[in-house]
């Protein structure tokens, strides 16, 4: 069977993970009006992978602060990881979606990978749900050491792709005060052609502007069409002649 071989086991309940493969574009409609695509068990997955992955780390680094788990979590869990895990695992091949084949909308394979680990948990339990997560995910592509010594950088990211596109990019950064007018934390906000697509806050600015970057680029990956849309709707509005009556 193509779960099994995926999977580890069989499964019970075999439309659980049909309908994790399901991406939005191809939604079905049940007789009495539901919707079914993999955006519901996504949501579910997200929130389990999260528990799980932190899970792991709490066990595997016992004199790590939460500082450093939250971090290494992070890590494993962004975007680009997932999405090539989830090609490793051979789901760009098994995903239903309308998508045409030469676009480029990678976010669809670490967000089913995501429900597919929602559909293990509903079908199976936390238990075989994180056995999966080791024995298929973590064992095979996951280094979790070398991970966990890796200062990604958010901010150089953003950067190479702002440039890659051609878009201007800046980083407005401001102090939030206490009450006693010290300095608190600093919010950035990771700004392209002027409009804010991430905000960050950090106990320096340096920590602010990467978190802002981190999710700039979150948003980037999983609603591409859409930011570049709003980008180029800048773009045009700056370079519109003033109308005079």
């Amino acid at each position: 069977m193509l779960f099994r071989s995926i999977l580890g086991f069989y499964p019970k309940r075999v439309e659980i993970y049909e309908q994790a493969l399901r991406h939005k574009s191809l939604s079905l409609r049940t007789e009495d009006g539901q919707v079914l695509n993999n955006e519901r068990l996504e949501f579910l997955g997200d929130a389990v992978l999260n528990v799980l992955v932190a899970d792991i780390l709490f066990h595997q680094f016992e004199d790590m602060k939460e500082d450093f788990l939250s971090k290494t979590r992070s890590k494993i869990v962004q975007r680009n990881s997932l999405n090539k895990i989830a090609m490793e695992l051979g789901l760009n091949k098994l995903i239903l979606t309308a998508t045409p084949a030469g676009v480029p909308h990678h976010s669809i394979y670490g967000n089913a990978l995501e429900a597919l680990i929602g559909a293990i948990y509903l079908d199976q339990g936390y238990r075989q749900c994180k056995h999966f997560l080791e024995k298929k995910i973590i064992e095979r592509y996951v280094d979790i050491e070398r991970i966990a010594k890796t200062d990604v950088n958010f901010k150089s990211g953003l950067l190479e792709w702002s440039q890659h596109e051609k878009v201007a990019l800046h980083f407005e950064t401001q102090e939030i005060l206490k009450k006693d007018g010290k300095s608190a934390k600093f919010a950035a906000y990771a700004m392209l052609n002027g409009i804010s697509i991430g905000e960050g806050e950090g106990f320096s600015k340096k920590e602010a502007q990467q978190l802002a970057s981190k999710i700039a680029l979150n948003r980037i990956e999983t609603s591409a069409d859409e930011i570049k849309a709003l980008l180029e709707s800048s773009v045009k509005n700056d370079t519109e002649p003033e109308k005079t009556s």
